[in-house]
């Protein structure tokens, strides 16, 4: 039940026993789920029987079943599924869908963020998924489907995104009431449309509810249904996979006794000091002191795996086609050497910069680590992502991850930073000191401020004279964290060559995704 200053605020019908009571009469109980989220058996055994009950207080908040799954994949995304087959024909409006699943299939990968090689269009959806897809597809349906729509998927996620943080303020709570009042106004367009006719669902009156509940209980901070679930995977699912199928019970059980002794014998091993490290990280300590070049750690980034052919600065230039890679390394070098002179190292000629024609190591990916609290993370918030410069990857085409590089601005948040695609990593050893390298393009931020539509800042990739792309060499510890970018897709149909290995190089301008996790969200914004 909603008060009724809550009704006029939401345009959600009113609700009462009498009126729940008639649904149940003349609806059949799947009518009664799909068009009015009402559990008939429920209604009649458990809250006509608890008339004082505050439904909205008793049930804690679900950010995967409630805004998730519910609102945002089976209501918004759904919504726009049905407007798109109100305003258009059914020809017209199929077309639209596929070019929207074309868009989603050709995001490029990101850590924790799942592809979809054939869009979105599958029966079996997990949790990953649907996160996955709340990620990317603000920027797929940009240029198919009205601003006021994109203004509700902006105001919808940025609710999920302030409802995920560790830590709540007042000042907080009031930016969520202004996404809750964002996405109330602008999901007015789906209701003026005909394509649906009332917002009166128990999922999206929920969401008007979660102020009250964070002051009473705190923050969600992730708190789901699916924990629950992720712990019956671990004690049953998993087990019975790996049974041999028949009398799997017995076997279940055996399993689970076993991993409870291995538990325990850790806990012990663990108090006596017998697991300090592991023994793969002692493997490493012991390979690094014979072989350092190979095995290059940082504070916060980690070099890993040799593939490259190239050996020398000549032969790496070849292979990245940067003929002036000499030229970069001395520049790079008089950086790295020369950190009192106050000249600019684009200034100094080529001669007078140091020289470097020895031996390099070329690597394939890099280990970021950083603290993220609100995103699944470690012990203590820390999380690893790997971040790639490969020229083969899965044996399918090359793959060159984008990343955040910080400059050393004040600024806070995007404006302090640089979006720059990675294109090589190497090392060399000059003088005694090992530098840990990498090979970037610089993208610029196009204006001083987002994309009104999305939210989203945008960029391109940054060009000398003649068009020709920028490069620059930068140290490694420059690197902050990987970036996402989403191209900027217009209204124009993608054509069918264009996949998620090639869209970084088929397009020109690209939304920095915000949306990409908890962290690119406070980053971002």
């Amino acid at each position: 039940l909603a008060y009724s200053i809550q009704v006029r605020n939401t345009g959600a019908l009113p609700r009462c026993q009498e009126y729940t009571e008639e649904l149940i009469d003349v609806g059949t109980y799947l009518e009664l789920w799909d068009e009015f989220r009402v559990v008939a058996d429920l209604v009649i055994s458990f809250t006509n029987n608890s008339p004082c009950a505050n439904i909205c207080q008793l049930i804690a908040p679900n950010i995967l079943h409630q805004l998730i799954k519910d609102t945002f994949k089976d209501h918004l995304v759904d919504w726009v599924h049905k407007y798109l087959l109100q305003t258009h024909s059914a020809r017209n409006a199929q077309h639209i869908l596929d070019d929207i699943d074309h868009r989603i299939a050709i995001v490029t990968p990101f850590a924790g963020l799942r592809c979809f090689p054939q869009g979105h269009g599958f029966k079996q959806w997990t949790g990953d998924d649907l996160k996955a897809l709340m990620n990317v597809y603000i920027a797929a349906i940009k240029g198919h489907v009205p601003v006021e729509i994109i203004h509700t998927f902006c105001a919808f996620l940025e609710f999920c995104y302030i409802v995920r943080k560790s830590t709540i303020s007042e000042c907080t709570l009031e930016q969520l009431q202004v996404a809750v009042s964002h996405v109330h106004h602008y999901r007015q367009i789906f209701l003026d449309s005909d394509t649906i006719s009332t917002f009166s669902l128990p999922q999206q009156h929920s969401v008007s509810h979660y102020l009250q509940l964070i002051r009473l209980f705190g923050t969600p901070n992730g708190l789901c249904s699916s924990i629950t679930e992720s712990k019956h995977i671990k004690a049953v699912k998993g087990l019975w996979r790996h049974s041999s199928k028949y009398n799997a019970l017995s076997q279940m059980l055996i399993t689970n006794q076993r991993l409870d002794k291995l538990t325990a014998a850790q806990v012990d091993f663990t108090s006596r000091g017998m697991l300090n490290g592991t023994c793969l990280l002692a493997a490493l300590e012991a390979f690094c002191d014979i072989f350092p070049c190979f095995c290059v750690s940082m504070s916060d980034l980690v070099l890993h795996a040799e593939m490259m052919c190239a050996r020398t600065i000549l032969a790496l230039a070849e292979e990245l086609n940067i003929p002036h890679l000499p030229d970069m390394v001395c520049c790079f070098l008089f950086q790295q050497t020369c950190l009192d002179d106050p000249q600019d190292a684009s200034e100094i000629p080529i001669a007078g910069c140091p020289q470097y024609e020895g031996k390099i190591w070329v690597f394939n990916s890099a280990c970021s680590q950083f603290f993220a609290l609100s995103d699944l993370s470690g012990i203590g918030g820390m999380r690893i992502e790997h971040i790639h410069a490969c020229p083969m990857w899965w044996n399918e085409a090359p793959c060159y991850d984008c990343v955040f590089v910080n400059i050393g601005s004040e600024d806070v948040g995007i404006r302090g930073l640089e979006v720059v695609r990675i294109h090589a990593f190497f090392s060399f050893n000059y003088g005694g000191t090992l530098y840990p390298c990498a090979i970037v393009r610089w993208f610029d931020i196009i204006g001083d401020s987002p994309d009104e539509d999305t939210g989203m800042w945008m960029v391109h990739p940054a060009c000398g004279t003649n068009n020709a792309p920028v490069y620059n060499i930068i140290h490694v510890d420059l690197i902050y964290r990987a970036a996402h970018l989403i191209p900027v897709y217009g209204r124009q149909f993608l054509h069918r060559n264009i996949n998620l290995h090639n869209s970084y190089d088929s397009f020109r301008t690209f939304y920095v995704n915000k949306y990409a996790d908890h962290h690119a969200f406070e980053l971002a914004s």
